[in-house]
């Protein structure tokens, strides 16, 4: 089986990401869309609410799961048995930031890194700006999912 993951903290999750995983369907037989926790980490929106935008997100999609995770993304990779991570490039910084992550994390573990860019109309979007837009009283409805228009 193929299974990727695909980490992060989607707080919330964006049309960027609802683009990636999408895209990547075809490439995998399984995607664990897997939120990390991080308790130093301040977030809007709950774990629990972040859990449910993504399940609502997908809700007819059989191939994706939802879990959680704490510690490194490799030990995670390794304990769900998936030989993929998944990652989005939105611009040249992402590239070389990502890059070196996965070079890490493939010599560390053998896990290979699968990069899809993101498309021409969502690579503008990050969670950090649907945050700013939201403690701002701004439109944020074109940047997200409906599931998490439905919540503000």
């Amino acid at each position: 089986m193929k299974r990727a993951v695909f980490p992060g903290s989607f707080d919330p999750i964006t049309l960027g990401h609802e683009d990636i995983i999408t895209r990547a369907l075809p490439l995998f037989d399984e995607i664990i869309i897997a939120i990390g926790v991080n308790s130093d980490k301040k977030y809007m929106f709950t774990f629990a609410e972040r859990m449910q935008f993504i399940r609502d997100t997908f809700k007819d999609e059989v191939k994706i799961k939802v879990e959680t995770y704490t510690g490194l993304t490799i030990d995670y990779c390794k304990k769900v048995d998936a030989k993929f991570m998944l990652r989005g490039l939105r611009n040249p910084a992402d590239f070389e930031f990502e890059k070196a992550i996965a070079q890490t994390n493939r010599k560390l573990s053998g896990i290979d890194t699968v990069f899809l860019l993101t498309s021409a109309d969502t690579s503008y979007i990050s969670s950090s700006i649907v945050r700013d837009v939201l403690r701002n009283g701004g439109s944020f409805e074109i940047l997200v999912p409906k599931s998490v228009r439905v919540k503000k």
